[in-house]
């Protein structure tokens, strides 16, 4: 005979309650995805250039004109608030210290997928898109390309393009602004 299990899923809340109260530490590599409190991977020197790498490209080119924040709390709903690597936020004068990074905030949210990129693409990607990110890159640093996600519809984009190397890209929201997908990847490795 098999028992029945209920889940006990916590929410954003709660999650910071646990780190007020000393049962998770606020350095732990840690995301609330779908109620559950799931650990992240660890960074890589890879995964790291090609975060810094982007966040220069997105800063100097978006001076002015969006806050570029990096490997910071993007709060979806209740139960959802992953930390992607990179999320272009519209300009606030307090920086967002009055309120969480939502999705009615943020132009474009980049993951940066070495070892994750199944979970970005079949966990993260349909939560995204459900909970109103209008805009997801993925840099498939394995795959050496870069998937552009638009137009949320239900738990999907409608619109997923995969560029490569020599392709350029713009931000839905910022047309007017052009990176090659080498500028965000980097250059080519020679095994």
């Amino acid at each position: 005979m098999r028992a029945e299990v209920t889940k006990k899923l916590f929410t954003v809340d709660e999650y910071y309650r646990m780190v007020e109260a000393g049962i998770l530490n606020e350095d732990d590599r840690l995301e609330l995805i779908e109620g559950e409190i799931i650990e992240m991977s660890p960074i890589g020197l890879k995964h790291m250039s090609c975060v810094d790498r982007t966040m220069d490209a997105l800063t100097s080119a978006l001076k002015g004109r969006a806050l570029v924040s990096v490997q910071h709390p993007l709060r979806l709903n209740n139960y959802n608030e992953p930390q992607p690597d990179i999320v272009v936020l519209k300009p606030r004068t307090d920086y967002y210290a009055s309120k969480p990074h939502t999705p009615e905030d943020s132009f474009l949210v980049i993951e940066v997928s070495d070892t994750t990129l199944r979970y970005d693409v079949k966990v993260k990607l349909p939560i995204y898109a459900a909970l109103g990110v209008s805009e997801l890159w993925i840099e498939n640093l394995r795959g050496d390309v870069l998937l552009v996600c638009r137009n949320p519809t239900g738990k999907s984009y409608s619109t997923q393009l995969t560029l490569h190397r020599s392709d350029s890209v713009s931000p839905i929201a910022f047309p007017d602004v052009v990176f090659t997908i080498e500028d965000l990847l980097g250059a080519a490795l020679e095994g």
